[in-house]
């Protein structure tokens, strides 16, 4: 898909803040943007998940679950649903970025230098709308988590 007028047009539905300049990397470049904002966007909505259902997942928390009885102390000591829903988007972000840069380096982590090497790897590639391969693989995904956030205030697509 080279046509920048659709391209763009698909990165401003999908809520891009710079719709054009995404279009254009990807017809200029060959680089599948539209797949990986695609897909960057989807980690966002459950990255966001975590602050904007906050009452939700700590009601339920507070009644059960490995954290219930942190969740407990940390509302008696005052904070607030939305306070801890903040805590958990943050750290959600954190994780997201370093499972996305963890799949362009399988080394990362703890694998000694010599096991790593013997060790298999992994890549997420591109489908047509079809299903079919296109033959381009989304890498460098971290790069563009925080482009990729949704600015509206609910963090859902705009």
């Amino acid at each position: 898909m080279t046509d920048i007028d659709t391209l763009t047009g698909l990165f401003e539905a999908l809520g891009a803040d710079d719709p054009s300049g995404w279009a254009e990397s990807e017809a200029e470049e060959d680089i599948p943007q539209l797949a990986r904002f695609r897909l960057l966007r989807m980690v966002w909505q459950d990255i966001d998940e975590w602050s904007t259902a906050a009452p939700h997942w700590v009601e339920a928390y507070r009644s059960e679950g490995l954290a219930g009885g942190a969740v407990e102390r940390a509302l008696r000591l005052g904070l607030t649903p939305a306070e801890l829903g903040e805590i958990a988007r943050e750290i959600a972000r954190e994780t997201a970025f370093g499972l996305l840069q963890g799949m362009d380096d399988p080394a990362r982590g703890d694998v000694s230098p010599g096991d790593g090497a013997r060790l298999p790897g992994w890549r997420l590639a591109e489908l047509s709308p079809e299903g079919e391969p296109t033959g381009r693989t989304l890498g460098a995904l971290h790069e563009d988590l925080n482009e990729a956030e949704p600015q509206s205030p609910t963090g859902g697509v705009v």
